[in-house]
């Protein structure tokens, strides 16, 4: 018998709820394919390129659970500022509260697709 405990395989938890979420829009043409988004989101696993099977180069999708409401991917900023997010304006910042009363608990288990692969194997993330 063992001594070891098993691995523990809980999704790691926020500090505190965000006041807002990001939110894609129908604008997301995932920059053909090279998404400036994922760059600029600090959270790994936040921002996912995938195949909708409907456009050509696939779109973004947001992991409600772990979106820390940081606006790091959005294009315009406070007092209409232009920032290096989203130059097509494809992202919204939603409240928590209003994202929740929609969708669920944004802190539950997403079904996030496997995300769209480069060529070398590597997942666009």
């Amino acid at each position: 018998m063992s001594s070891e405990a098993p691995a523990q395989t809980a999704k790691p938890k926020k500090k505190r709820k965000p006041k807002m979420i990001a939110f894609i829009n129908d604008n997301c043409t995932a920059c053909s394919g090279a998404p400036v988004c994922l760059n600029y989101c600090p959270v790994k696993d936040c921002m996912t390129l995938v195949n909708d099977g409907e456009t050509i180069f696939g779109v973004v999708i947001v992991n409600p659970a772990t979106c820390t409401g940081c606006k790091k991917c959005v294009t315009t900023g406070p007092d209409g500022m232009q920032l290096d997010g989203c130059p097509w304006d494809a992202i919204t910042m939603i409240p928590t509260e209003e994202f929740e009363a929609d969708y669920g608990p944004y802190d539950q288990d997403w079904d996030i697709p496997d995300p769209i692969m480069s060529s070398s194997g590597i997942p666009y993330k």
